[in-house]
């Protein structure tokens, strides 16, 4: 797979993360760092079932798990402050950018059943190539994420 533009999209990601003023969502929503600790447990989803497949079994994925607040909480108490929560970032999106580029055709194309749930609505139930799921983060997850990073940003009196 070439992962170029899953490797951008994570830049960008990174670099919207790092911005000083980030605030809380006028909506409610996740603040940085329930944004980064669910980046952390997707990705780490989709590394095990790359990581399955290459093995020979046929994993599932099934991204209810990183949406679930205590979860989200959890992954965040394991970390020092969000510098910290940007690193693992960085470095699990590395291991899954560096997994991916080494998949084969075959194991790219192997269909993984998969439940996808956003904002309590079921999004996709059936099965998606491995491909597919990799793609996915590059084409709508991280720049979504992105964009909810850059939401955040709190206005600064005198800057515009």
């Amino acid at each position: 797979m070439d992962t170029k533009v899953l490797r951008s999209a994570y830049d960008r990601l990174l670099d919207a993360a790092a911005i000083r003023d980030l605030g809380n969502a006028d909506d409610g929503g996740w603040n940085a760092d329930q944004i980064l600790a669910h980046l952390l447990s997707v990705d780490a989803s989709i590394a095990a079932v790359a990581l399955g497949i290459v093995a020979g079994s046929r994993p599932t994925f099934d991204n209810r798990i990183s949406l679930d607040t205590w979860n989200l909480d959890r992954i965040i108490t394991e970390h020092s402050d969000r510098g910290d929560l940007i690193d693992h970032v960085r470095r699990q999106a590395t291991v899954l950018c560096d997994l991916a580029d080494q998949l084969n055709e075959e194991a790219a194309s192997v269909p993984v059943p998969s439940l996808l749930v956003s904002n309590h609505a079921l999004v996709l139930d059936q099965p998606v190539p491995l491909a597919g799921l990799i793609d996915g983060l590059a084409e709508d997850h991280v720049p979504v994420h992105t964009q909810q990073l850059l939401d955040l940003r709190v206005a600064v009196p005198g800057h515009t």
